[in-house]
């Protein structure tokens, strides 16, 4: 009796292979972008959580908002003309808008275009 073999052949491993390591540097080269996204994210929530921001002037906002980007190392794209800050209502809203742009192969670039934004309203008393 003859048994029919399974299995992968060499050329469907090495195919296989070269997915898997196409997909592996794509994600090297997408994680750190988004990475920066979520810190930039995490320093807005952050500035909105601060004691009185709702009084402070647009430029401490921004200062205290590039501060905490420069402690999470993730202030690399950022400019200031990236970051607005917008009276409204009783407080104000800060607006981030920018875009990151890393070299992939030769010509080609993966461009990330992210713009958040946040309200700071609240953030408790100023009372020192």
């Amino acid at each position: 009796m003859m048994r029919s073999q399974r299995g992968i052949t060499l050329i469907g491993f090495v195919v296989i292979l070269a997915l898997v390591g196409v997909l592996a540097y794509l994600g090297m080269k997408v994680f750190p972008i988004y990475e920066q996204f979520f810190s930039v994210r995490s320093a807005m929530k952050g500035v909105s959580s601060e004691p009185g921001v709702a009084q402070m002037d647009p430029a401490k906002i921004k200062d205290l908002f590039f501060r905490r980007l420069y402690v999470n190392y993730a202030d690399e794209d950022l400019k200031p003309e990236n970051v607005k800050v917008e009276r409204k209502d009783n407080g104000y809203t800060l607006t981030v808008n920018y875009e990151v742009r890393r070299p992939l192969i030769a010509d080609l670039d993966i461009i990330g275009k992210f713009n958040e934004t946040q309200a700071l309203v609240g953030g408790g008393s100023t009372d020192e």
